[in-house]
């Protein structure tokens, strides 16, 4: 699949997602900003990816990054952001969600694993919960030391001052 079709709205993904699982495919989901893709976010998703059959990221789209982490961001736009992690071939399809949280895509799409990183505690994970009740699991990856979007930005703008 090309990765321009990777990127597609909720609905599709839920079209998508539900032949997925008429084929017994476990899928798993994850989200966030991506937004300077770096190798601690590649690890992530990689091993996230070998939890199940497919790999679903959700990512915010740009207002919400702005609401998150301040006016300076997102770096790169969404479609740019999308694109970049639907390259990766480890991924299966790519959403974009204008919320805070995603507990829309959450809850339409309803994996079967949903993934965070090792900073969340699992009471802490939006939709968890509903993840759960529904028979899924939730669980977290421990994040590559020395790899963060924030500590990349200040190392540019240290480096250029």
């Amino acid at each position: 699949m090309s990765t321009s079709k990777k990127v597609v709205s909720l609905g599709k993904a839920v079209e998508i997602v539900s032949e997925w699982k008429t084929h017994g495919s476990q899928i798993v989901f994850t989200n966030g900003c991506f937004d300077l893709l770096h190798l601690g976010h590649i690890n992530y998703l990689e091993k996230a990816a070998q939890k199940g059959d497919k790999l679903v990221i959700a990512i915010n789209s740009d207002g919400s990054v702005r609401r998150l982490k301040g006016p300076g961001r997102p770096m790169k736009g969404q479609e740019e952001r999308a694109r970049l992690l639907a390259a990766l071939q480890f991924v299966d399809l790519v959403l974009i969600f204008e919320d805070d949280i995603p507990i829309e895509p959450i809850s339409a799409i309803m994996p079967n694993i949903l993934i965070k990183g090792g900073d969340y505690e699992i009471s802490n994970i939006v939709g968890a919960d509903i993840v759960i009740e529904n028979g899924g699991k939730v669980e977290t990856i421990p994040f590559l030391e020395g790899f963060s979007t924030t500590s990349l930005v200040e190392k540019i703008i240290r480096d250029n001052s």
